[in-house]
Formats: C-alpha cells, structure tokens, sequence
C-alpha cells in the first residue's frame, strides 16, 4: 500500500507516513494530504440529525483516512466561521493510480467536491439544501431536516437529482470506477474564490472519529458506530455531543428525494 501525505490543511488532521514496513508520526497543526491505493467504501445512508438551531450549516459524512485505514466522520451541524459562507465538502479523487484526498473548505459559493452524492443537498454538483439571504440562512425543507418551530427561514423547493454521471449515488469517489464528473464551467470559477479552512470544532470532529475503532471500516464493515450527530465535538473539553448513531441502513431516510 501506498501513503503520500503532503503538508497544508487539505487534510483536517495529522497523520502518519509509512515507509516500508515503519510509521513516523508526522507533527504539524495544518494537517496533511493522503494519498493511498485502496479506494474508500461506499458511503452509508443515514438519517440526517434535524438542525440544532439557526445559522447551522450541514457538514455531510465522509470517510478519511488514517494510520489503521479508512473511518468514517459522522455528518454534523457546523456554525459557519460568519454568515455568508458554505461548505464544500472534501471527496476522494482517482488519478495516476492513488486516490488522493481533496478537503473541504468555506468560501462564499460552493465549489466542485468530484460529482459525489452526498445527499442532505449535496447532489454531486453545488447545493440545494439552502441559501444565505440578508444575513440569515434560509433552508430548504425538501432535503433539509429542520425543525421549523424552532427556525422559521425556511422554504421547500423539489430538488432533481442529474443522474447522468451519478448512477450509483452511494459512490464516494470521482474517477475510474466512480463518478465521472468534471467540474463546471461555474465551479472552475470558483476554485480562484478565497477559501476558508475548517474551524476548530470541524477538525476536533474529525480527530475524535479518528479515535473511535467502531467508526473504522475495518471493523464496522461499513456500519460506523455513529453516522451523524447533531453538533461537531466540543473543541474544548473533547467530547461529542448530542452523538447520534443510526442503526439502520434501509432507506434514504431525509436523504435528497
């Protein structure tokens, strides 16, 4: 098996280097890029925790990588770092023989994430689940669960999803083998936009699934121990919270309809 890890916040957490036979601990804050031989699994369908408040932004499941393979990092509700920003999430790309992880990052629209379904809005190419509007979020409550006693900004609008390049909407990589999606003429524009890496709460998120072996694939074969919670992990005292695991993976649950 091949590791390539390069610096820079592309990756939300430090990792390891293998060489050969042996693992040197890499120490950096910004993190690192991987970049592996064996492809992620298909991503898990789950039931979408309802919207803790307003101005929460969904942050949808994905699996990275570490050290004992690939984990999986439970969708939760994510406090932009100031209103008017989106998330673009990360996704795993095919190219050269390695699949190399993109990360996501903040930034005023959202930007290409491979084409991948992963759902809650994110249909493979910007975001359907809702839309900054006089300093307030307004969602989408067709294929956003969200407690409109509670929040109030809301609409429904049917979103369609384009299944010409997403034929299996489970996939969770671009390339051979995935999605063949390239970017649009609108998300090459938006790769030059000023980006905005993860705050704190995310990376803490992504560190504490890293500590969790139920959320491992080698030993949930596909099945993480939790799927999604209602809020981030709690960057000071390192604990998740209101964690939600789901059981089932029978249905779409509120995944895009």
């Amino acid at each position: 098996m091949k590791h390539v890890l390069k610096s820079g916040w592309r990756s939300l957490v430090p990792g390891l280097i293998a060489v050969g036979l042996f693992a040197l601990p890499v120490q950096s804050r910004a993190g690192v890029a991987v970049s592996i031989t064996i492809g992620p699994p298909a991503l898990p369908v789950y039931t979408q925790p309802p919207c803790p408040a307003d101005g929460y932004l969904w942050m949808p499941g994905y699996w990275a990588y570490g050290p004992a393979g690939y984990y999986w990092v439970p969708g939760t509700w994510v406090l932009p770092p100031r209103p008017g920003l989106l998330w673009t999430p990360g996704y795993w790309g095919y190219t050269g023989g390695v699949y190399a992880w993109h990360a996501g990052y903040w930034g005023t629209h959202v930007g290409y994430y491979g084409g991948v379904h992963y759902g809650f809005g994110y249909v493979g190419t910007g975001y359907q689940g809702g839309y900054w509007s006089g300093g307030r979020f307004l969602y989408n409550t067709a294929v956003t669960r969200v407690n409109t006693v509670r929040v109030h900004n809301v609409y429904n609008k049917t979103v369609v999803v384009n299944n010409t390049y997403v034929n299996n909407t489970r996939v969770s990589y671009n390339g051979r083998g995935g999605v063949a999606a390239r970017p649009t003429p609108a998300e090459r524009q938006f790769a030059n936009q000023q980006r905005v890496p993860p705050s704190s709460r995310q990376i803490e998120h992504e560190r504490y699934a890293s500590a969790n072996r139920a959320q491992f694939a080698s030993q949930n074969h596909g099945r993480p121990g939790t799927y999604a919670t209602e809020r981030p992990v709690n960057a000071e005292h390192g604990k998740p919270q209101n964690a939600r695991p789901e059981s089932h993976l029978g249905g779409e649950g509120h995944r895009d309809r």
